[in-house]
């Protein structure tokens, strides 16, 4: 699953999202990138195959400075590992998106922002997303509609940030099946993929249901549920250390193995299975050709995960 993490404020944020990511790099990841609103209205991106420490590294040579922004860390579905497939996408130099999971009717929505002259720099489904607000935008939607009408359109299970730079006092988010979490902070808020990221500037924490979208403000966060309607969601207060959040309320690291396992399974499950068949494109690229000359599977493991695996053979 990917990493995702965004925030608002009247500082400068890019610490906050990088660390954010590094935050949660014990998700897997092939690349990294971050979107930030600069100062004079344009917005500065940053991607790079490989490390968050690489990310760093091109942040330290190239700084972005900015007090609203998005990051993000990608495992490859659509569209091989390259800086071009990295996230954040961009549309028109206005809008910036970044995306965890599967848009599953992706292309014939491409192949309509090809037909208005849209232009495509990767082979991600994300970049889809980033033109279609754009181009609901330019319809003279505001940002939380033309999220909405996006979403609207989208069929699979994930979670999207949005940010645009006409709009530069908010960005908005939409959970579908992909979790996301938003951090309340002091004049600043704050979204990401897991709590862990957020740990470092809050232990406020607003986790989103299914279908919602979220309007999220240096001092305020408005939330809408799936038909539309202003909603509140309870406000969850944590002491939690970073060890902590990762056991939760187990006291060690096995119970709560055991315990996550359901869990652990769905979020595994999330934006690679849909209508009870499984999205070819969500276990790598070009996956569907190379399981099509598949005649056995093996499976390698040791300890509890040997287990997992008699009950896959089985």
């Amino acid at each position: 699953m990917c990493g995702i993490v965004g925030a608002i404020a009247e500082r400068n944020i890019v610490p906050i999202l990088v660390e954010g990511l590094r935050r949660l790099e014990y998700r897997g990841y092939d690349s990294a990138g971050v979107a930030v609103l600069q100062g004079d209205g344009e917005i500065g991106l940053r991607r790079t195959v490989g490390k968050v420490a690489e990310l760093d590294e091109k942040l330290a040579a190239a700084p972005l400075v900015g007090r609203l922004g998005v990051a993000h860390t990608r495992w490859a579905t659509h569209g091989g590992v390259t800086e071009a497939n990295a996230h954040p996408h961009l549309s028109g130099d206005r809008v910036a998106v970044i995306h965890n999971g599967v848009i599953e009717n992706f292309q014939p929505i491409k192949d309509e922002m090809l037909a208005k002259g849209y232009e495509f720099n990767s082979e991600t489904d994300t970049e889809v997303a980033a033109h279609l607000v754009h181009d609901f935008l330019k319809s003279g939607a505001d940002l939380v509609e033309a999220l909405r009408l996006s979403v609207q359109r989208f069929e699979g299970a994930y979670a999207l940030l949005v940010v645009d730079n006409e709009d530069p006092d908010r960005f908005v988010v939409s959970r579908v099946a992909s979790p996301l979490v938003i951090g309340l902070g002091l004049g600043e808020n704050y979204v990401a993929s897991g709590v862990p990221a957020l740990l470092p500037v809050t232990q406020r924490f607003i986790y989103l249901e299914q279908g919602d979208l979220a309007e999220i403000r240096r001092d305020k966060v408005t939330i809408y549920d799936d038909t539309g309607k202003v909603v509140e969601r309870e406000i969850h207060e944590t002491n939690w250390t970073n060890d902590a959040a990762e056991k939760g309320p187990y006291r060690h690291f096995m119970l709560k193995e055991i315990f996550e396992q359901p869990a652990a399974l769905a979020d595994t499950l999330y934006g690679r299975v849909s209508n009870n068949r499984v999205i070819p494109e969500s276990l790598g690229p070009k996956t569907g050709e190379l399981l099509k000359g598949v005649e056995q599977v093996h499976i390698v493991a040791c300890g509890t995960s040997y287990h997992a695996g008699c009950v896959g053979k089985y």
